[in-house]
């Protein structure tokens, strides 16, 4: 919501009595907080804000593992449809390279507002974990990449045929409020989107990740070890 639609709202609020001028302001102010403070558009500030530490864990895992170490795709399913929630990270520069629009899967249902999440053969779910991109294939989308689960909650996904493609159903930019459509479990993006994806994977000379995930990082809690000088105590005899 936009707070020129408050306006007319607030500036009568200095015409009424001062009791009833309070409770309004009051009222107002508890609004624009709780807007700002809950609003999707927030969130996704702060999935950006935990980008490094997500980072750091997928690059220690593609130098353990022979993976590209200079791009990764991150894919925060906690976000709404309408945002952009597909992340490429340049980690030679430590920035995100550029965003996109990315579908989750509908479960087989007409339509799933929000994420759910299944490795299930035939679910038609989206699944979360970290996953290798394979080579390019042109199929019932036209050019795609197979996408190969690397841990227990995304093992299926090859079998699954889960893999990284455009639709024209997808926008461009982003239409929050308004979310976007389903998949049948691949990360599904538009067509543009997909050629700047290309970009980088076609030139990648090691397999780029893709990391798929829905709750946010946990908020670092650092403990400051206290030093504790006990007074001395000098112990008498009894007598």
């Amino acid at each position: 919501m936009d707070f020129l639609f408050y306006a007319p709202f607030i500036s009568s609020i200095f015409e009424e009595t001062p009791p009833m001028k309070t409770v309004r302001l009051l009222f107002f102010t508890g609004l624009a907080f709780s807007l700002t403070k809950c609003s999707p558009v927030r969130e996704q500030h702060r999935s950006l804000s935990q980008l490094d530490r997500r980072v750091q864990e997928i690059k220690s895992y593609a130098e353990k593992n022979g993976y590209s170490t200079r791009y990764c795709f991150l894919i925060d399913m906690h976000l709404e449809s309408g945002l952009k929630r597909f992340f490429v990270y340049d980690m030679s520069n430590n920035m995100v390279a550029f965003s996109g629009l990315v579908s989750h899967g509908g479960c087989d249902q007409n339509f799933l507002k929000t994420a759910r999440f299944s490795n299930t053969p035939g679910g038609g779910c989206t699944s979360v974990g970290i996953y290798k991109v394979g080579r390019a294939y042109y199929g019932q989308y036209g050019k795609s990449y197979k996408l190969y689960g690397l841990q227990e909650t995304n093992s299926n996904a090859f079998n699954r045929a889960i893999v990284l493609h455009g639709n024209t159903f997808v926008p461009d930019q982003e239409s929050y409020p308004k979310l976007i459509c389903n998949s049948s479990g691949c990360p599904m993006v538009s067509f543009s989107f997909l050629d700047k994806l290309s970009s980088v994977i076609d030139k990648s000379p090691k397999p780029v990740l893709l990391w798929v995930y829905d709750k946010p990082l946990q908020p670092m809690i650092f403990v400051p070890r206290l030093r504790i000088n006990w007074p001395s105590a000098t112990l008498s005899r009894r007598k």
